[in-house]
């Protein structure tokens, strides 16, 4: 009888090394498709690279052998005729996991691609994307529909290996006449069957704290930070990005909250915290302009402008922006989040949202902060707007951005004709500004207008028809690799980025005509994967920190001069809204703000993801920092985590409010908004 047992078994610890060997598989394809040339010829590192993701991958992968113990070796002791179908109950049980582990592993790669890391806890912000957008990047421009139809040899190789590994063979067991001593070693295999599945799940040992985890990785394997992270199996990564709390701060009590603030923030009475971040202008420096323009480009980011990336020509409209004498530029400028949602929820409320989804905690569709973009400005005079490329339902914007104190919201696909081409993010960015600068045309020409002006475009899968809208790549970047102008995937994201920097670009021309003494604002939501690295643009084959994390920043006006920024080369989207209010507010004029202005010196900039001095730009994920400088060679990254406090203190502070909506302005106090 125990024999059965005995043999199963055996089988369940067959399909678990099977199921490692196909971790490891997917380990190396991942490592061929994104390594940097260094970290593939590294046998040593990719050595301890495949041995430690073999250990720590048996963290769920030891569960093959525990299913198949408690689910068919024990009981085909004790029923004869389940034995006999054991195999087939194995095979079907192994399938199910290797199609999670097929699933998860080419997610990690997507992820990776779009995000340049392996899962983190931003996948768990996926749960409110938009599933049709992400259907159409994941078809049209990641060739989903060759993995799914890879899912089919994956699985017969996967069932068929399983099933085979099932009728070999099996060591016999032994028998014994004396019928105790039978029962005992009986006892004894089955207590050190349970006792070898825990020793599989830690890693090679029976001390859970001597576990594999990310602070274990080997030292020289976690010097190369891509072979690092590919220790990790896909599965075990996104359970571990599944745990991670985006925030401790709702878990921090009052007291505890005011004491990590009080750290960075004086704050007198937490009833009323504003006073704090009072502040009051300077004087204004140039005319007060009648229109404002706020252009918050997708993946606008910074990289393109760099002098390395010349030939690929891709900011061509922004650049000539930038030669006028009157636009300001900083060169090194950290958005508000690093994803989309995040970032446009922190510029608008003017505290950072810090992972907590402010765009969709009910709270903040009801009220706001005094430190809001829309609220201040309308203070100042000016009827405030918003423009979306998108439909309103994405972010709960329909709620969050009316509650933010704008008097206008607006949809691309509600203002736009019904047959107007779009994405599943939205309206194309040509015809979506086309049919804004209309109806801004249209509006009273002596009103005082703020315009927030979000476009779409710069987004996978990349399958407009570009073509039709000037997007020669052979007059773009002539000097660019004939490979690259070649691929049509990277083409059609090339030429992406260029049409929708042109379209910005030239709704900035259109507006200027109309409005000359209007002031331009042109920043990026965030930035992304813009350099086709693999295609030998630079010496590299990865990107700088600057690279991965710096978005846009360049503001114009007819009166500005380069001394009005004091000199800074860093800044961040939460010093957009003091900055404009110190250009053109009279002396006296009180506002609030997070953070100082850009017209007085910056020493550094902090957000609850990175932080920026005028040497370094740091990762608080990775806790790393890394020159700003720009070059073609990779720069080494340095163990940092700077500005420890004031970013807790930041953090704190829009937990606080998440715990505390009646400090928020209620809505019906604000400007009362107005839809199409």
């Amino acid at each position: 009888m125990f024999a059965r047992f005995f043999e199963g078994i055996q089988s369940d610890l067959l399909l678990t090394l099977w199921v490692s060997l196909l971790c490891a598989l997917f380990r190396g394809l991942f490592i061929w498709k994104f390594a940097p040339a260094a970290s593939r010829r590294d046998w040593r590192r990719l050595w301890g690279c495949f041995r430690y993701g073999f250990w720590w991958g048996m963290d769920l992968n030891a569960y093959v052998f525990l299913a198949g113990l408690v689910l068919v070796s024990l009981p085909s002791c004790f029923f004869p005729a389940y034995h006999a179908w054991g195999g087939e109950v194995r095979t079907a049980m192994f399938l199910l996991y290797a199609t999670a582990i097929y699933l998860a592993s080419w997610g990690n790669m997507l992820f990776y691609y779009h995000f340049h890391d392996v899962y983190n806890a931003t996948v768990r912000l996926g749960r409110n994307a938009d599933k049709k957008n992400l259907a159409d990047i994941f078809f049209n421009q990641n060739g989903g529909g060759w993995i799914l139809a890879g899912f089919i040899p994956y699985g017969l190789v996967c069932a068929g290996g399983a099933y085979l590994l099932c009728q070999l063979p099996k060591l016999p067991y032994v028998s014994l006449e004396n019928a105790y001593l039978q029962y005992a070693l009986n006892g004894l295999v089955f207590v050190l069957s349970v006792v070898f599945f825990y020793w599989l799940r830690y890693g090679g040992t029976l001390e859970h704290r001597n576990k594999p985890e990310w602070d274990e990785v080997p030292a020289d394997v976690k010097q190369d930070a891509f072979l690092g992270k590919m220790t990790m199996d896909a599965l075990v990564a996104l359970k571990t990005a599944w745990h991670l709390h985006y925030s401790d701060t709702l878990e921090h009590s009052d007291e505890e909250a005011q004491a990590i603030m009080e750290k960075v923030f004086p704050v007198q009475d937490w009833q009323q915290p504003w006073d704090t971040f009072k502040r009051r202008a300077a004087g204004a420096r140039i005319t007060k302009p009648r229109k404002i323009f706020l252009l918050f480009g997708e993946s606008h980011g910074q990289a393109p402008f760099d002098p390395l990336y010349d030939k690929l020509n891709l900011m061509e409209g922004s650049k000539k922006l930038r030669q006028d004498p009157h636009t300001l530029v900083l060169d090194n400028f950290l958005s508000g989040g690093m994803i989309s949602a995040p970032s446009l929820a922190s510029i608008l409320a003017g505290v950072y949202d810090a992972d907590l989804e402010l765009n969709e905690n009910l709270a903040f569709w009801r009220g706001t902060t005094p430190l809001s973009m829309a609220y201040q400005l309308e203070r100042l005079g000016y009827h405030t707007a918003f423009w979306y490329g998108g439909g309103l339902n994405w972010g709960s914007l329909t709620h969050f951005v009316p509650a933010t104190g704008f008097a206008e919201y607006h949809g691309g696909p509600d203002i736009c004709a019904d047959d107007a081409p779009r994405t599943w993010l939205g309206v194309y960015d040509h015809l979506f500004l086309a049919e804004v600068a209309q109806r801004i045309k249209q509006s009273p020409d002596e009103r005082y207008d703020f315009h927030f002006i979000y476009t779409t475009s710069n987004h996978g899968p990349y399958n407009m028809p570009y073509d039709e809208y000037g997007a020669d790549l052979e007059r773009i970047m002539p000097e660019a690799p004939v490979a690259l102008r070649q691929d049509k995937t990277m083409r059609r994201k090339m030429q992406g980025i260029w049409y929708a920097d042109q379209a910005l670009c030239r709704f900035v021309e259109d507006m200027r005509r109309q409005y000359p003494d209007a002031l331009f604002i042109v920043t990026g939501d965030h930035t992304t994967g813009l350099i086709p690295y693999q295609y030998g643009v630079t010496e590299r084959e990865e990107p700088s920190m600057r690279e991965y994390l710096l978005t846009s920043f360049a503001m114009h006006h007819r009166e500005l001069t380069a001394d009005m920024l004091a000199g800074n080369t860093i800044g961040g989207h939460l010093q957009i809204l003091p900055t404009l209010l110190e250009l053109i507010a009279p002396a006296g004029h009180e506002y609030h703000a997070l953070l100082p202005s850009l017209t007085n010196p910056v020493d550094r900039v902090v957000t609850p993801y990175c932080w920026l001095t005028p040497e370094v730009v740091g990762n608080y994920s990775s806790r790393k920092q890394q020159s700003l400088q720009v070059s073609a060679k990779l720069l080494p990254e340095e163990e940092a985590f700077a500005f420890a406090e004031e970013r807790a203190a930041l953090c704190e502070f829009s937990g606080y409010l998440v715990k505390h909506p009646e400090l928020l302005i209620p809505k019906q106090e604000l400007t009362h908004a107005v839809t199409n």
